[in-house]
């Protein structure tokens, strides 16, 4: 069968007309409803209401707070009859009245429970427990008077924790319709389990207190106390029960840990330190007994952690009390460690989380701790700056606090510590996002054992120099064999060249031989990295000062010796065109030529000549395509050297130091309007003959002869001559301004003079009649104004 037209285009056409049609139909509809709303009558909206006033609180809340202060009141009359109205009624009346109360306020609630008024209900109960306690008071004062108080109390709390459990769990039996299981989410009255938990709390520590145990029975009873809280906080499924177990078991739980703790860390001998860790591994078997348990990841997970935490202080405070104190954060270090063999384990995930943040942790407050003797090591060879080849030390740690720096206490076990961390981040993280993180992290804390090894050790100068000699070479080579670009083993080995660099300041053949090889070792692998060629050229700067130190030479000579280093770098850049090594080594060579100058200071003809040679050394760069902005550089140098030469051999004349720099500024000009003829005049000549005329010009008006003047007057007038010729609107203003005010100054004596012999009535009439003139001729002077404007505009 032939389609006409073909499928597609037919397929296309159907697309369309259905478009057509649907927005035809909602045209339709939407004219359809605004005449049904058009035809419709208008409806009256209806009359404002009156506001209604609305009670503030709620019925059940009066009832709650009218049943509650009722409750306390009752309670308050109770207690002021036991204390106050007890001795004034027998035995037999004393046991009627609190035993008749007590049971009618405990019986009481069962009926009101029929009657369904619960509220009412909890209110009456809450006043009968109060009065059993009243009731072992009573019993106290007239049977138990001679007892102990705290005990007393022990058995008090632990007989009224177990009567108003029974008394809860009754009343919802009592309650339980025939034929339902029994369960604790449907008791009638929330008070009694409760309050019978909050005083569960007291017995085992009114115990203690009464018996006065020492600390550790003190601690565990509260840590007994915290487990059984534990255990109703995740065995009870009442909500309020669940609370107070809750606060229980963290309040106490933590307590009886801090306590725990502080055994452990004041622990002074094998068997005190052992009672402690036996107390920290019940807290911590609670902690991990929770975490087990927990239905919620975050709570789990902190409680593992909290577990794991008093594992390690358990374990780590044992050897702590019979080892030496350097042994101390190792010992803890093993302990967080060991709790990584609990992470590939079969245990949930949130108590695999919290132990590996402990370890974590742990070993993080180490590293911390092992720190201040890294930094010892890295910052005291810095002070060998100020006492340069003064005698080598006999010791690495002398070495490193040969200026004050002291030694922290308990440091001989730092580089264990940073080996051991070191090796957990390259064997327990693997195949993860984490590991280049983990291996670099690696990297740095052996870097930092093997720097503080020498000093912690207190082992000979020369040996501690040789093992930071060694980890720069084994660096290098690293990054040397490498197929990529490794910038961490890199700065660790820069780091280390400047720290090994420093401590060859104390004796010069140590000095030079440190410099030598530092400077070949970097040279060696510049290649590799953008700042090796940089640091080469730096300990090549630092070289030849030691050099020219060593020779006896005078800093002004050492400064011919420091260029070598801006002659190489300017050789080495123009041979890394594309690398992007080039700017940094064209800087440290900029650097080491101000070192040069700075050096030749003290000498000028000799500062001549260096600044001379920076110039040659500028200008050979300014060669280069890219490089053409040097020779600005390489015209100031040039033009200083000229001025300190000047200045060495007396010369005094204004003019001998601004044309040196007028010249080449008028040559550049006129090179560059020849490249770009829409350059204004301004921006080719006006600087340059600015530096001549103007100093030129100011030191005319102080000069009392007539040479100066007049030769300034003649230069002044070629160049107006030179503006005026070829229409430049810079040599004709200068010029011009320069000329006038010469002229003025060699005017001015005369004019000064005539002013004098002139009575005094002249200079005001001449003031006046030049107003009229101006003011007679304003409008002619403003069409000369606008025409001499006219003209200057059209120059360039």
């Amino acid at each position: 069968m032939t389609h006409i037209p073909p499928p597609a285009e037919e397929l296309r056409l159907l697309d369309t007309e259905l478009r057509q049609l649907d927005a035809r139909r909602a045209l339709l509809l939407a004219r359809r409803a605004w005449l049904i709303t058009a035809l419709r009558p208008p409806v009256a909206p209806p009359p404002p209401s009156p506001p209604v006033r609305r009670p503030e609180t709620t019925a059940p809340r009066v009832q709650n707070v009218l049943l509650v202060l009722g409750g306390i009141l009752l309670t308050v009359a109770a207690i002021a009859f036991t204390l106050v109205s007890w001795g004034r009624m027998g035995i037999a009346g004393r046991a009627l009245v609190l035993g008749a109360v007590t049971l009618a306020a405990l019986g009481s609630p069962v009926l009101l429970l029929r009657h369904r008024l619960r509220s009412t209900a909890e209110a009456v109960a809450g006043l009968g427990l109060a009065l059993t306690v009243l009731d072992m008071y009573a019993l106290h004062e007239v049977a138990f008077a001679d007892t102990n108080g705290l005990g007393y109390a022990a058995i008090a709390s632990a007989l009224l924790a177990a009567l108003w459990a029974a008394y809860g769990l009754a009343l919802g039996g009592a309650r339980r319709p025939t034929g339902e299981p029994a369960t604790l989410t449907r008791l009638p009255l929330r008070l009694p389990l409760p309050t019978a938990l909050a005083a569960a709390q007291l017995p085992l520590i009114l115990w203690a207190a009464a018996a006065d145990a020492g600390a550790p029975v003190m601690t565990a009873a509260l840590l007994v106390t915290a487990a059984l809280d534990t255990a109703v906080a995740l065995r009870v499924p009442v909500r309020s029960v669940c609370l107070v177990a809750a606060v229980g078991a963290y309040g106490l739980g933590g307590w009886g840990s801090f306590a725990a703790g502080w055994l452990s860390w004041t622990a002074t001998g094998p068997g005190a330190a052992a009672r402690a860790a036996a107390l920290l591994l019940f807290a911590a078997a609670i902690a991990l007994a929770a975490a087990w348990r927990l239905p919620d990841t975050n709570v789990a997970t902190w409680a593992a952690s909290a577990g794991g935490l008093l594992t390690v202080a358990a374990l780590g405070g044992v050897p702590r009390s019979s080892l030496p104190a350097d042994w101390t954060v190792p010992g803890y270090l093993v302990c967080a460690v060991a709790l990584l063999a609990a992470v590939g384990t079969r245990l949930p995930e949130p108590m695999r989380r919290g132990l590996a943040l402990v370890s974590g942790s742990v070993q993080t407050v180490a590293v911390v701790w092992a720190l201040p003797p890294v930094v010892v090591a890295l910052l005291g060879p810095v002070t060998w700056v100020g006492r340069v080849w003064t005698g080598a030390p006999s010791t690495a740690r002398e070495a490193v606090t040969a200026d004050g720096f002291p030694w922290p206490p308990y440091a001989a076990t730092a580089p264990l510590v940073l080996v051991v961390v070191a090796t957990v981040l390259a064997v327990a993280v693997r195949g993860t996002e984490w590991r280049p993180r983990a291996t670099v992290g690696a990297s740095a804390l052996v870097w930092a054992a093997v720097l503080v090894l020498p000093a912690a050790l207190a082992i000979p100068y020369w040996a501690g120099m040789s093992a930071q000699g060694f980890t720069i070479v084994a660096a290098l080579a690293y990054v040397a064999r490498s197929a990529r670009s490794r910038p961490v083993p890199f700065l660790l080995a820069l780091v280390t060249s400047v720290s090994l660099a420093c401590l060859s300041l104390a004796t010069e053949g140590t000095t030079l031989g440190v410099l030598t090889a530092l400077t070949v070792l970097f040279a060696a692998v510049s290649g590799r990295s953008r700042l090796a060629p940089v640091a080469a050229l730096t300990y090549a700067t630092a070289l030849t000062c030691a050099l020219g130190a060593s020779l006896g030479w005078q800093s002004q000579y050492i400064a011919l010796l420091v260029l070598l280093v801006p002659v190489v770098a300017a050789l080495l850049a123009a041979r890394l065109a594309d690398s992007p090594a080039r700017v940094p080594v064209e800087v440290t060579g900029a650097v080491a030529g101000l070192l040069a100058i700075g050096l030749a200071v003290t000498d000028p003809p000799l500062l001549a000549l260096v600044l001379a040679l920076c110039g040659v050394i500028a200008a050979g760069t300014a060669v280069r395509e890219d490089r053409r902005a040097a020779g600005y550089t390489a015209t100031a140098l040039f033009v200083l050297a000229a001025w300190v030469r000047l200045a060495c051999w007396g010369v005094g004349s204004v003019e001998a130091y601004t044309l040196p720099v007028t010249v080449p500024a008028l040559l550049v000009g006129a090179v560059g309007r020849r490249k770009d003829p829409l350059t204004s005049s301004w921006t080719a000549y006006g600087a340059g003959l600015s530096v001549t005329l103007v100093p030129s010009l100011l030191t005319a008006w102080t000069d009392p002869d007539w040479p100066r003047p007049l030769l300034l007057g003649v230069a002044a007038l070629a160049v107006t001559l030179v503006g005026a010729r070829h229409r430049l609107r810079a040599p004709l203003v200068l010029g011009g301004g320069v000329l006038a005010l010469d002229a003025l100054h060699e005017l001015a004596p005369y004019l000064v003079q005539m002013a004098g012999s002139l009575p005094r009535w002249v200079p005001p009439a001449l003031a006046g009649l030049a107003l009229l003139a101006l003011g007679a001729t304003y409008e002619q002077r403003i069409r000369d104004a606008r025409r001499v404007r006219d003209v200057l505009g059209r120059m360039r």
